[in-house]
């Protein structure tokens, strides 16, 4: 899945050709998505210059003159620009065709991907859409830091790893990052996050904000499904040094890494590192 370094890589990548360009008109080849595109989005689009490009965790915001379009990833989408004239690939579900010849394609082969249009613009859409309200801070903003972490944590008393995970918690820290963050701070996966000292959390906020700015500026993470709107793999993989190294030996002892599962998910780390 896309985590928070593709999404921002993306919009990094597809905002020179997108920003102040005129949308020309909206087609849409398959509807279904995690939640149907209703019908009435292409009109609504149309003609509409498109005023802004931001992400608010793993949503991009497209705002236009009026509203703004929501596009989520999902589990394997992607979004490129290119010529509006290129023959679309299977799964090529929607293109944002602008009058300039280009085209925002997305591609998505699962289908859990989202596309939306609100009349809000975004900062309203971000306080009142139900997709964005609840959400908690950006990572890499001043609204997050190891006191907010602390002070959420006393009152929860779920592993550290899903806590972090929790979108309402923090935004954007899916499992790749989860897992490289707690290895950096030293701590367990698996320890009650009410058990965590405010100390603890302030250096685990610091490298949570080190570790995706870091797979930002290296273009995302290497996944089967990833790719960036140019069609290249990240490269942030290759300085992965817990997620997927289960049975390897540590960057730091050489201990062997183990592997549990956190609601749910795949957590590998090392037994003498973290704690």
């Amino acid at each position: 899945m896309p985590e928070l370094p593709e999404v921002e890589t993306t919009l990094r990548g597809i905002r020179p050709h997108l920003a102040e360009r005129r949308i020309a008109r909206l087609i849409v080849r398959d509807a279904r998505l995690r939640q149907p595109i209703p019908p009435e989005t292409a009109e609504r689009v149309a003609g509409q210059a498109i005023r802004s490009l931001s992400r608010r965790g793993k949503y991009l915001l497209i705002g236009l003159e009026t509203g703004t379009l929501l596009l989520h990833l999902g589990m394997s989408g992607s979004v490129r620009v290119v010529a509006s004239d290129r023959p679309p690939r299977k799964h090529d579900h929607l293109d944002l065709v602008l009058c300039d010849e280009q085209s925002l394609r997305f591609h998505d082969p699962r289908r859990f991907g989202l596309f939306l249009w609100t009349p809000d613009p975004p900062a309203l859409a971000e306080r009142r859409h139900p997709l964005l309200s609840a959400l908690g801070p950006e990572p890499l903003s001043d609204a997050f830091d190891g006191a907010h972490l602390h002070r959420l944590g006393r009152q929860r008393r779920v592993a550290v790893k899903a806590f972090i995970m929790d979108a309402a918690v923090v935004v954007g820290v899916g499992n790749i990052y989860a897992s490289e963050s707690l290895f950096t701070a030293g701590i367990h996966p698996a320890r009650p996050c009410h058990r965590i000292s405010l100390d603890r959390y302030r250096r685990l906020a610091e490298t949570i904000r080190d570790v995706l700015q870091d797979a930002i500026t290296q273009g995302g993470t290497t996944l089967r499904d990833f790719v960036r709107e140019d069609g290249n793999p990240g490269y942030f993989a290759r300085s992965l040094r817990v997620y997927g190294r289960a049975g390897q030996p540590c960057v730091h002892c050489a201990t062997p890494l183990r592997q549990l599962r956190i609601g749910q998910r795949s957590s590998v780390y090392c037994p003498r590192c973290q704690r």
